[in-house]
């Protein structure tokens, strides 16, 4: 097997002992949960789920770009969110992320996140 690491300053650096992502086989992308972290100042951007949800799902598209795809390469994401309540907030931003031909996905609620945000998106990929 064939593992590359994925790295990029458009995303979040990676805060313990994990990569952003890893390219497998050639063909598989698995990347770490993405969180609303500005890339620059490692800030949380957002308070609202909404402004999180797409903070998040912008660096979850930067670490699929340093690894040769993108959200239409995308075949199963994992979010996880702190209220599930806040399932439909996320559903919308979520919606216009993924258009057509969406992922499979799961969704859990009441998690305690990194740094207190609202969520944290993950998925796998194929190139």
């Amino acid at each position: 097997m064939v593992r590359q690491v994925i790295t990029t300053k458009e995303a979040p650096a990676a805060i313990g002992p994990y990569n952003q992502g890893i390219k497998a086989s050639g063909n598989f992308i698995f990347t770490a949960g993405q969180i609303p972290l500005d890339p620059q100042s490692a800030e949380i951007t957002g308070s609202t789920i909404g402004e999180q949800t797409h903070q998040a799902l912008k660096n979850l598209r930067a670490v699929l770009q340093a690894g040769g795809a993108d959200l239409t390469n995308v075949v199963k994401t994992t979010v996880f969110l702190a209220e599930i309540q806040d399932f439909a907030a996320m559903n919308e931003v979520y919606a216009q992320y993924f258009t057509g031909n969406s992922p499979a996905r799961s969704a859990f609620g009441g998690n305690n996140l990194p740094k207190g945000v609202k969520i944290e998106i993950e998925c796998v990929a194929v190139v």
